[in-house]
């Protein structure tokens, strides 16, 4: 099979990592935190069979810039979302989006311009309240994290991302996952991007969520305790056309907790709103 092949764009002083592969309708994918593209790569290269599909990392993570100049929050990844679908001539792209890559999708669609074929929402950061006590912290105390000794960072990153699992990381995934994390520079941008989460940034668009025309399919993790289910009730209900699955036996990491039910829910979503487009 082809590989992906690394791509970069600018935007505003930022560089924004992305990867292309497949061929048919374009179908892209959006990460959360403190996650990246790869978490989603193993479902995107199954997919790219029948979609054109687009990775990208967000600025402050993956392989993109992590300048700490540079702001990270969600407003900004709203805006960016929605200028680098352009930059890639997609106007109604299929769009699957993870944690708070689901309010960096909605932002884009409702006040950026945006428009998709559909939209599927999986664990998504969408609703308040969200943000576990740790955001709180590392908020009130950034630059404090941000100096920790090595050791001791990657300690807390590894036992912060094993709590988003509902089964035992293996040392490869957990690898994947910590590595962008490390470093001085992989260091300081974890604590950034946390701080810079804030609530506001879905209470703005959570108001417009029923005017959402396209198909919205949302797939939660029955075991997620970081965004528990009931968000996934909530947000079925006030997107009145919605869809709503939920996996048992995964958490909020749920691309590795349960890859085969969630390929096999997403190939099916897809394929569906492929077929429906194609009959238009």
């Amino acid at each position: 099979m082809t590989s992906f092949a690394p791509q970069q764009s600018s935007w505003k002083g930022r560089t924004i990592s992305w990867e292309c592969l497949g061929d048919g309708p374009p179908l892209v994918f959006l990460h959360g935190t403190p996650w990246s593209s790869a978490l989603w790569r193993p479902i995107a290269e199954a997919l790219s069979a029948r979609f054109t599909v687009y990775l990208w990392d967000m600025p402050g993570y993956g392989a993109s810039s992590k300048r700490a100049e540079d702001a990270v929050d969600l407003g900004v990844q709203g805006e960016l979302f929605a200028h680098l679908l352009q930059e890639w001539g997609l106007e109604r792209p299929h769009v699957v989006a993870h944690d708070f890559g689901g309010a960096v999708a909605l932002r884009a669609r409702l006040l950026h311009g945006a428009r998709y074929a559909s939209l599927c929402l999986v664990d998504v950061v969408a609703l308040s309240p969200w943000g576990s006590p740790f955001f709180t912290l590392v908020a009130q105390h950034a630059e404090v994290f941000a100096q920790l000794p090595a050791a001791v960072h990657r300690g807390a990153v590894e036992a912060y991302i094993r709590g988003a699992a509902h089964r035992p990381l293996s040392d490869a995934d957990l690898e994947m996952l910590v590595t962008p994390w490390l470093g001085e520079g992989g260091q300081s941008a974890f604590y950034r991007q946390i701080a810079q989460a804030d609530e506001r940034y879905t209470d703005e668009v959570a108001p417009l969520y029923p005017t959402l025309d396209e198909p919205v399919h949302i797939v939660w993790g029955a075991e997620d305790t970081w965004i528990p289910v009931d968000r996934a009730h909530r947000l079925h209900a006030v997107i009145p056309h919605s869809t709503l699955t939920v996996l048992p036996d995964a958490g909020h990491l749920i691309p590795l907790d349960a890859p085969a039910a969630l390929s096999a829910e997403l190939t099916r979503w897809t394929e569906q709103q492929r077929a429906a487009v194609e009959a238009d």
